[in-house]
């Protein structure tokens, strides 16, 4: 994928259907008086499509603060400051305007998800799924799925079997069925018209300090359903400096 597209495939359509309907999810309000405060930002970029060139982001006293969205793997964290719950992202190269991500009021910590726009300009070559980074939301072990396909999804993982309608997500706590490995069952179906289809099959590994992104697709190359998953590990902590 391009991050500008002449002719969109009709799987892309469909996620910037949900990535809207996400979107209009969200609450919208300022808290401080100039209507900005802090956010910590961790980027990712969708796959098949080549990441964003290195971008800018406002942070504290208007001073921009350099960030990433590599493929596959959340970067590491950063802190940018949202000016009226908007984080607005430009290219490192030439400044020009890259992604604008809208952040739920209370949110103190997301995951922000790239995604290649359909639209031609003047609109912007990125939309951002955002990602509520709590623990309820993402729990620590456990996985967040969310379904950017245009019918229902359900999926087992584990004990947990969950139907998720368009433009929908869930966060699932770490599985209580798991075998001597750590290791549950996942499987997805995607509903087509009054069938389902069989996606995926697989055993997961689950732990503490690990968890998993999941996102439902079709792909704009192939016009299939398909799985978007991302390992998201716990850094480690820094070692002490010596004496």
């Amino acid at each position: 994928m391009k991050s500008n597209l002449s002719s969109p495939g009709p799987g892309l359509r469909l996620m910037q259907v949900a990535l809207l309907a996400l979107g209009g999810l969200l609450p919208h309000s300022g808290h401080a008086q100039d209507g900005s405060r802090p956010v910590s930002c961790r980027l990712l970029c969708m796959e098949g499509a080549p990441p964003p060139a290195a971008m800018l982001c406002q942070g504290v006293k208007g001073v921009e603060v350099a960030c990433e969205a590599p493929a596959n793997t959340p970067s590491p964290a950063i802190v940018c400051y949202a000016v009226r719950n908007q984080l607005k992202f430009s290219s490192r190269a030439d400044h020009q305007p890259v992604a604008t991500a809208t952040i739920p009021a209370t949110a103190k910590s997301v995951i922000l998800l790239f995604i290649p726009s359909t639209q031609a300009p003047p609109a912007l070559p990125w939309r951002v799924y955002v990602i509520d980074d709590t623990p309820k939301n993402f729990p620590d072990g456990g996985a967040f799925v969310a379904n950017f396909y245009s019918q229902n999804i359900r999926f087992i993982i584990g004990e947990h079997k969950i139907i998720l309608k368009p433009a929908s997500s869930h966060g699932l706590a770490m599985p209580k069925q798991r075998d001597d490995f750590n290791m549950a069952a996942v499987a997805f179906e995607f509903q087509q018209e009054k069938r389902w289809r069989s996606v995926s099959e697989s055993l997961l590994r689950f732990l503490p300090d690990m968890r998993y992104l999941v996102i439902a697709y079709v792909d704009p190359a192939s016009g299939r359903p398909r799985l978007f998953v991302s390992t998201d590990v716990k850094a480690a902590p820094a070692a002490p400096a010596p004496d």
